[in-house]
């Protein structure tokens, strides 16, 4: 039963936290206002991360754990074509990126984190960024199928990466125009089409290397 409500406070303290990370950057939020909307004692912040710099990344890393977990089931063996493979990542970029289930200050949260860097945003990059690149890059370099040529990659990589980012930052603007609410089916054409549109791009551009 202890244990159980020291968990109840934790995810409570969690949430609140994003919250605050959220209206108030990483700099201005208190522990104070974050204890307020958690009902929660400002010990438990020391007991549970230690200070409000292990709370702030222990938020971000709840959500990261939980958009991962929800995307995995898109992921494919990789002895599988890399056209199948493609089609797998971006599919799972698609579902962890589109996720409707994430409170509505994960999003803000994000913004302000890649727009005002933290001591966080090391860690987002090396755990979280670094190895979807560098596993996109992979395929990339296989689909090229010539003598590898980073720039080239590199530009394959940002290219797909934007596109799907696009549907993101987008998605208010795209629910509006064609009333499209991103549902699971609505992702799964999303992943063919841009896998189809990228796969040509890259066979365009092995042809002229």
């Amino acid at each position: 039963m202890k244990e159980e409500k020291g968990n109840d406070t934790k995810d409570r303290l969690i949430q609140a936290a994003g919250e605050v990370f959220a209206e108030m950057g990483f700099r201005a939020a208190t522990v104070r206002e974050i204890c307020k909307r958690a009902n929660a004692n400002p010990a438990a912040i020391n007991y549970h991360f230690r200070d409000k710099q292990g709370l702030y990344l222990a938020v971000l890393q709840y959500h990261h754990r939980s958009g991962v977990q929800k995307s995995a089931e898109a992921e494919v063996s990789d002895n599988r074509p890399a056209e199948e493979r493609l089609e797998a990542f971006i599919r799972s970029f698609l579902l962890r990126i589109l996720d409707t289930g994430r409170p509505e200050w994960y999003e803000k949260l994000m913004m302000r984190e890649f727009s005002e860097p933290t001591i966080a945003f090391d860690q987002i990059i090396e755990t979280s960024i670094r190895p979807l690149h560098n596993r996109l890059a992979l395929i990339i370099n296989e689909l090229i199928g010539t003598e590898e040529n980073e720039h080239q990659i590199r530009s394959c990589v940002m290219s797909i990466i934007g596109q799907c980012l696009y549907y993101h930052h987008a998605k208010r603007t795209i629910s509006r125009l064609y009333h499209q609410n991103f549902t699971l089916s609505d992702i799964d054409q999303l992943a063919d089409h841009i896998t189809r549109f990228s796969i040509g791009g890259i066979r365009n551009l092995s042809g002229a290397l």
